[in-house]
């Protein structure tokens, strides 16, 4: 998505009702749990992914104490859920390129409901790798404009002295873009600098879009979405549609 699309869909997010944002809470606290197991300790300052994770939780206003009761729990739960990360790939209306990110106990029953949103909306599940050539993984940090004393041309030196690959300035936000690797680093020296971010991950961004100039088909590709959204064990849903 671009800065502009990626700062509406934030708004949309955060303008959500409690039980949506509670939603929200879930999948990062999931993301959380996932990322303490893999990394092997409840440190960020030693787990980079944790402290990724973290990053996130907080661009997303996931309150400090829900983040610290995850991790207590996470790191004291030695029986907790054992979840696996699954990617699936598809189209959706009209072509539009789907990857969808899931952390799931039951790959057939998540398999399943992600083949049936595919279907109920006029898409299809793809095999692994039909869409993905066509995205770029990139670290995306977003900032917004009026959150900020400085002008564009400064927010713009600061990322790329601090190791940004590539910077978007927007109507409201700038984007900041970063190789894959450089992401936690520039991340941390822009909070050094006094940054702080509306949101802050990894992504997987389109190489070209595909605009959908039917109002029907746009919703149906909408109701799609939404119902990714709605499944806790999906995680994120990267897309080439052009909102407007």
């Amino acid at each position: 998505m671009s800065g502009h699309n990626k700062w509406s869909t934030i708004k949309q997010k955060k303008g959500k009702n409690d039980a949506a944002r509670a939603k929200v809470f879930t999948k990062i606290g999931r993301e959380l749990a996932v990322a303490i197991k893999e990394g092997g300790s409840a440190d960020p300052t030693v787990n980079s992914k944790l402290k990724d994770c973290i990053a996130k939780a907080k661009a997303a206003n996931v309150p400090n104490d829900n983040i610290e009761r995850i991790i207590k729990k996470a790191a004291n739960d030695s029986d907790s859920t054992n979840y696996e990360s699954v990617t699936y790939e598809g189209y959706g209306p009209s072509g539009v390129a789907v990857i969808v990110e899931a952390l799931t106990d039951n790959r057939n029953r998540t398999a399943g409901e992600v083949r049936h949103y595919f279907d109920k909306f006029g898409g299809n599940m793809g095999t692994q790798g039909c869409v993905s050539f066509m995205f770029s993984q990139k670290g995306v940090l977003v900032v917004e404009r009026e959150e900020l004393e400085k002008d564009e041309d400064a927010v713009m030196e600061d990322a790329l002295e601090c190791g940004a690959s590539d910077f978007e300035a927007d109507e409201d936000v700038f984007t900041i873009y970063t190789e894959p690797s450089d992401f936690s680093g520039v991340r941390e020296d822009l909070e050094k600098l006094g940054y702080s971010f509306v949101s802050a991950e990894l992504e997987m961004v389109p190489d070209t879009y595909t605009k959908l100039e039917d109002e029907a088909v746009a919703e149906k590709m909408q109701k799609m979405l939404d119902m990714f959204d709605d499944n806790d064990d999906i995680q994120n849903v990267w897309h080439n549609w052009e909102m407007d």
